[in-house]
């Protein structure tokens, strides 16, 4: 600490040497104003400068900020820090931190159009800022934008990937305006849910038949690649990039230890999507162990996602044995089922325990199919 005061104090001898023979340097005054955080002499800075000083406006403009951290800024009522901001943007408009800290100035006076606004220009001037790509997911999604939150997501997370450091448990993708949660499981829920149906579409689109006509099997081979559906090529490679990034994500929150239910089954749903069914259907044992407890019983809404997570589960199962011709997981599934309806009497009125008695009645059925085939 005192080596780090006797730098300070070297430079402020320094910078002072040096305004006694530039007095009228806007730059010396703001160096001197940074170092000391003392907001006089930034003022100083900008009436040497003729109001010119962009680099002045940008450090009052932040020591305001920090100075007044828990107070809203009211751009519509000329607050200073506001104002100074939009005034040094004006002057120099290719600085994207200044750009961005325009937006997160907007953001604390809840002017949504305004911090997305500016976001995106620190992101027109440096598309690598998955900070701000990361904001103005958040935001879109805050106005029910889910189609340009997707668009700016995937860019956060393009570019957000490349600076997280394994172990470190640094991943913040989206931030959470309120409370600035580590991870929205909700806008992760959508974008997952946006790749497993991409995926569908170009599943059943690959599996069309293909009508060719014998005499162009020559060009056929040769183009190909031309003749394929751009948009659903853009979603594979959409796709391709999506799905390891989300599961490293997943991955490095449930080794932080804040793996929840919602994580458990996103990990669950991710598993399933790369075709990995055993490690699948353990996470969603998992997701289906944080919801239970003796007060599950009585609380409709955790039966909810209780017996949706079961239904998975035993689609996965089912999914399972139809491929290794195995009772197991058949087994695995109806005791599963006839517990849960035990327990869950309370709800036998609600869809959700209907739908486990249905699913139920499937598993029975694909006993029964099994049984058949092995007596043949």
């Amino acid at each position: 600490m005192r080596k780090l005061l006797d730098k300070k104090a070297a430079a402020v001898d320094l910078i002072n040497a040096r305004l006694s023979d530039t007095p009228d340097d806007p730059k010396l005054w703001c160096s001197l104003g940074d170092v000391t955080n003392k907001e006089r002499l930034l003022r100083k800075a900008l009436e040497v400068s003729n109001n010119k000083s962009a680099r002045a406006m940008r450090s009052l403009a932040r020591s305001a900020y920090n100075r007044a951290i828990m107070v809203l800024p009211n751009p519509s009522a000329g607050d200073s820090h506001f104002c100074n901001l939009e005034s040094a943007m004006a002057v120099n408009s290719l600085y994207p931190d200044g750009w961005f800290a325009l937006g997160a100035a907007a953001l604390k006076a809840r002017d949504i159009d305004r911090a997305v606004d500016g976001f995106t220009r620190a992101v027109q001037l440096d598309p690598e800022n998955g900070e701000a790509w990361n904001n103005i997911a958040c935001l879109h999604m805050i106005n029910k934008k889910s189609k340009p939150a997707f668009i700016a997501f995937k860019e956060a997370l393009k570019f957000r990937c490349r600076q997280l450091s394994p172990g470190t448990g640094s991943h913040k993708m989206v931030l959470d305006l309120s409370s600035n949660k580590r991870v929205d499981i909700e806008l992760l829920n959508k974008v997952l849910t946006k790749v497993e149906e991409n995926t569908l579409r170009f599943s059943d689109d690959a599996a069309k038949p293909q009508h060719i006509d014998e005499s162009q099997n020559d060009s056929y081979s040769d183009s190909c690649k031309e003749s394929e559906n751009p948009e659903l090529l853009l979603e594979e490679r959409e796709r391709g990039l999506l799905v390891p990034i989300i599961g490293s994500i997943l991955q490095q929150v449930i080794k932080s230890g804040s793996d929840t239910g919602e994580i458990w089954g996103l990990y669950a749903r991710w598993h399933k999507l790369k075709g990995n069914l055993s490690i699948c259907s353990e996470a969603l044992l998992k997701q289906i162990r944080s919801y239970q407890g003796t007060d599950m019983w009585n609380n409709i809404e955790r039966f909810k996602k209780f017996a949706k997570a079961s239904l998975l589960l035993c689609s996965v199962y089912m999914e399972l044995a139809s491929f290794n011709g195995s009772r197991r997981e058949l087994f695995a599934a109806e005791m599963h089922l006839k517990n849960s309806l035990k327990q869950a009497i309370n709800f036998s009125e609600t869809q959700e325990y209907r739908d486990l008695q249905s699913c139920l009645d499937e598993v029975k059925k694909r006993f029964d199919a099994i049984s058949n085939v092995s007596q043949l």
